[in-house]
């Protein structure tokens, strides 16, 4: 079946519901993990999610501006380069948030978020996999309801 292609709506509901079902997931994980109240660390959580997603929208618009002013290519390279900058920028945002919320040292939150990386690997491996079977399901359904 031919690949059709995400509005924006859709797009929009791919990443709020990545980042519910990843807050539902961490909040009470980060809790136990931590011996912390889940409304405590279920804000963090939340806090974190919202820098995630303003930062990517921000980080991605920028390299795309960087990226056509200095003429540069989607190689390989260009891809590890943006994705490591993109980490290392989330991490310089959202370890001092993570320290002062949960109280604890530079370090300590600096290996939580190392911790929460290893988690968001396979989180998103393994979601994306289902949102992309069923959203295949789904337009399969859509293409067969137009074609009477």
């Amino acid at each position: 079946m031919k690949q059709m292609n995400k509005t924006v709506t859709e797009r929009l509901l791919h990443a709020l519901t990545f980042e519910l079902v990843a807050i539902a997931l961490c909040a009470p994980i980060g809790a136990w993990l931590l011996d912390m109240p889940v409304s405590h660390v279920g804000v963090l959580t939340v806090m974190v999610s919202l820098i995630a997603m303003a930062w990517n929208m921000t980080f991605n618009t920028l390299f795309d501006r960087f990226e056509r002013r200095a003429g540069l290519s989607r190689t390989l390279g260009m891809r590890i380069a943006h994705a490591v900058v993109f980490e290392l920028g989330l991490v310089a945002m959202v370890v001092p948030v993570a320290a002062w919320w949960l109280n604890v040292s530079l370090v300590e939150a600096l290996l939580l978020d190392l911790g929460i990386v290893l988690f968001f690997l396979p989180y998103t491996f393994c979601f994306n996999l289902a949102y992309d079977a069923l959203r295949a399901r789904w337009m399969a359904r859509r293409v067969a309801v137009q074609a009477g």
